[in-house]
């Protein structure tokens, strides 16, 4: 399995001829947010059999980037997603769409994917009326991968997302604050010693932040990274952490 982290909780996952992009953000803006660290992905980003969007918040289901994705390329969103972004996008996205919700598994090439439980805010907006259930997934290769989108520890995590061999954990966030249903990088040290997995690949950090708000909490932007890696050493020192910068890959083995 080779992962590339393009930034924030954008990575493509390629795995037996077949390619899967989580949460594509492509571009170097979100409203009042901005890439700070690494160019926007390049054009061959946006290749892949399936995009996997784990929940409706515009840093992960970035309706601007889906233009930038294959045209064949299957949407795999929480249910109720559909209908956000056919009121967006329209009709030629809308049905590219498929909806899952946890305990769902679909399959995308030669990879099964198991939807699995994100402790997370379901909203699009505090005001939208658009609500879909917060998801993770688990890849069911050889090796296997934990893409955790957002979420918060909770009591079934070990038993619905693990054991896997490679954690995608997020341990941080995009500005000076870190709001509830995130993993700090203390909780995300935990989150992949419950899971099982061998290799940790921590995201979610150290890519966008707001505009003007460049002095506030730097701790906040790079330190995560270095951060969870002490964690995840006093936590289980056997788990290899991947510490990557944006646009760098790095290649899992299974068992």
């Amino acid at each position: 399995m080779r992962i590339t982290w393009w930034g924030h909780s954008t990575t493509t996952i390629e795995e037996n001829g077949t390619r899967l992009l989580t949460d594509p953000v492509l571009t170097s803006r979100i409203a009042h947010v901005r890439r700070r660290r690494g160019p926007a992905p390049p054009p061959e980003a946006g290749d892949c059999d399936a995009v996997l969007v784990s929940h409706l918040h515009a840093d992960h289901l970035h309706l601007t980037s889906l233009p930038l994705i294959a045209p064949g390329a299957a949407l795999v969103v929480p249910r109720g997603a559909a209908r956000l972004i056919h009121a967006d996008c329209g009709p030629a996205y809308s049905d590219r769409c498929i909806e899952v919700a946890p305990g769902n598994q679909v399959r995308i090439g030669a990879l099964d994917i198991t939807v699995v439980t994100a402790a997370h805010d379901n909203r699009r907006l505090p005001w939208s009326s658009y609500t879909a259930p917060a998801v993770g997934f688990r890849i069911e290769g050889s090796p296997s991968a934990w893409f955790a989108g957002d979420t918060d520890l909770y009591d079934g995590l070990a038993a619905e997302a693990g054991p896997v061999d490679l954690a995608l954990v997020p341990v941080g966030g995009w500005g000076p604050s870190l709001g509830p249903g995130h993993l700090d990088p203390v909780r995300a040290a935990e989150a992949v010693r419950r899971v099982g997995a061998r290799v940790a690949v921590p995201v979610h950090f150290g890519t966008f932040w707001p505009i003007g708000c460049d002095w506030m909490k730097p701790e906040l932007f790079l330190p995560p990274g270095d951060q969870f890696k002490a964690a995840m050493h006093e936590v289980d020192a056997a788990v290899k952490v991947e510490l990557l910068v944006p646009g760098e890959s790095t290649e899992v083995v299974g068992r």
